[in-house]
């Protein structure tokens, strides 16, 4: 089973990268990221996940939820990569396993972090060159955004809303549209490792209380400015791409 590379903290938004083992695009066909939505829609029903935004593409997973402090996320990270792996070696008549040991974790401070993480996360496979608007990929949180889907959403536009000091619903919507419209202008741009590879990025606040809460874990790792961020680093190597 999938394990996180750290305890979560009640309140924090985390980031979670999961990647294919070996980085083997074992998603590469839509029934099973959907499947892994589905699996996903579950979890929100069983333990209260608070997804705030998810892409599913060819070889990973990108997750930003919310932890409440009931354990929801680590099961709900089990339950959704335990049973997309079961169904595709059934179907497949495959043996081994489907997901790297670990998924990643990064703890992201609220208002202008987040709206950069969330950017980050829709302009995925964008920067790949998969497609030219994140709206087409539609195993995302974006093309789940602007379809206004009823029935089995994921996101929560309210809990997101708050973070962003936005009233949920339609504003939620069309400023984050209005975000990927710009950042279009702009370029994709580049990945950017802090989502993937730190333990924390956020204000000097908020970096310095995630590395006490995570004690020893953290207790060693560096922190460090780029931009207008603070980021608390942890050895690189284990994912070098997103």
């Amino acid at each position: 089973m999938p394990r996180a590379n750290r305890y979560y903290q009640p309140g924090h938004v985390w980031h979670i990268t999961h990647r294919c083992i070996e980085r083997q695009f074992l998603l590469k066909f839509a029934r099973d990221r959907r499947r892994y939505l589905h699996w996903l829609f579950e979890a929100k029903k069983r333990f209260g996940l608070c997804v705030l935004n998810y892409i599913v593409t060819s070889n990973h997973v990108h997750l930003l939820v919310k932890d409440t402090g009931r354990g929801e996320i680590a099961r709900s990270m089990q339950l959704a990569a335990a049973r997309v792996a079961q169904e595709y070696n059934r179907r497949k008549g495959r043996k081994g396993a489907f997901w790297e040991d670990r998924y990643h974790a990064t703890a992201v401070d609220s208002d202008s972090h987040l709206a950069r993480c969330l950017l980050y996360i829709d302009l995925n496979m964008v920067r790949a060159g998969v497609v030219s608007h994140p709206g087409d990929w539609a195993e995302s949180g974006f093309a789940e955004l602007v379809s206004n889907r009823q029935r089995y959403q994921l996101l929560d536009l309210e809990t997101l809303g708050a973070f962003l000091g936005l009233e949920a619903g339609d504003r939620v919507r069309r400023v984050r549209m209005d975000w990927v419209d710009k950042a279009l202008e702009e370029g994709a741009g580049e990945r950017n490792p802090e989502w993937t590879e730190s333990l924390a990025v956020g204000s000097l606040d908020f970096v310095r209380q995630v590395q006490q809460g995570l004690g020893k874990r953290a207790a060693y790792r560096s922190i460090r400015r780029m931009d207008d961020a603070c980021i608390l680093g942890e050895e690189l190597g284990a994912y070098e791409k997103s």
